[in-house]
């Protein structure tokens, strides 16, 4: 038998900024899924992860890819290699938390206790990554899903423009730190955000040139106050990257509605996470009263709450 775990994800400075080559900042999340392999009398998979309604069902062929693609790295047939993998764990699956990252590198785990091959981080998170393009498709995954999800912590990441490796460098702080990710409850598809966003560039190169340059100053004060604990700083870092993403539309007015209510409850920073239009909106709070206190007042709107923290690490 085999145990393994997989952080969640969120992007705390970047999002749509990163597709230009600019850095971004992402962290593991608190909350993570769980994989047990055990021998079974014939191959079986069961998805007992928690989920919003229907992601397991869109996501059907995906996972489906994500499995035949770990299996083969493993040299494992369901034929021949009969064996039961369960998932389970306090990461909600949906849109923006890295679930499938966490699947695949839980599962990398499970199967690397329960074969004893002795495996290291950087070996398991090569696997888990070649396992996410199983499943999306070669070229569509950057690799800091599968790197938070595998190390936990904070990530440095800025996207090779001329089509070579990622620029991915690791980082810690001392202690996790408490935040709240409200859903607005609404999914988009993130290509046709990035199209329209590169259309509105186009045709404002001038304007997207300043954006760019204050979000670089944005996203570089942010990595030294989180390197140095200065929560308050990050916390004004993320509402200048906040208004810089509204600046490129792609806000809405649930998201703002949330970081309004959020603010007035005394949250540190406030932004969208994701793909935006939608999604989820990540709100620092420092302390479990803070953390408690924000949740409560955006649940009192109608929205649900995930209340975990950034910078867990394995």
């Amino acid at each position: 038998m085999g145990e393994g775990k997989g952080f969640g994800k969120t992007i705390l400075i970047g999002e749509h900024f990163v597709v230009y080559g600019l850095p971004g900042i992402a962290s593991g999340l608190g909350n993570a899924t769980t994989a047990n392999v055990e021998k079974a009398e014939k191959f079986e998979f069961v998805d007992n992860r928690p989920e919003i309604p229907g992601y397991k069902e869109k996501k059907k062929q995906e996972i489906q890819n994500q499995l035949d693609s770990l299996l083969k790295q493993f040299k494992l047939d369901k034929k021949g290699n009969s064996i039961k993998i369960t998932l389970t764990g306090n990461l909600q699956c949906s849109s923006g938390v890295g679930a499938s990252a966490a699947l695949a590198v839980s599962i990398t785990r499970a199967l690397n206790q329960m074969l004893e091959m002795n495996l290291n981080d950087e070996e398991i998170n090569k696997i888990a990554y070649i396992a996410e393009e199983g499943g999306t498709g070669k070229g569509s995954v950057s690799g800091i899903d599968n790197t938070c999800s595998t190390f936990g912590g904070f990530i440095w990441f800025e996207k090779n423009m001329q089509g070579g490796p990622n620029k991915i460098e690791r980082f810690s702080v001392q202690k996790p730190v408490e935040i709240v990710l409200a859903s607005t409850g609404i999914t988009q598809e993130t290509k046709k955000i990035v199209a329209d966003v590169r259309e509105k560039k186009e045709a404002n190169e001038q304007e997207f040139e300043k954006i760019f340059k204050e979000y670089t100053k944005t996203c570089q004060k942010a990595f030294e106050n989180i390197k140095t604990g200065d929560w308050k700083t990050v916390g004004e870092q993320m509402d200048k990257n906040q208004e810089l993403l509204k600046q490129i539309g792609v806000s809405c007015n649930e998201i703002e509605n949330i970081i309004k209510t959020a603010k007035e409850a005394g949250t540190w920073g406030a932004k969208l996470t994701g793909t935006g239009r939608g999604g989820y909106v990540l709100l620092l709070t420092p302390g479990n009263e803070l953390q408690e206190k924000v949740a409560k007042k955006v649940e009192e709107l109608g929205y649900k709450t995930l209340k975990t923290e950034i910078g867990a690490k394995k």
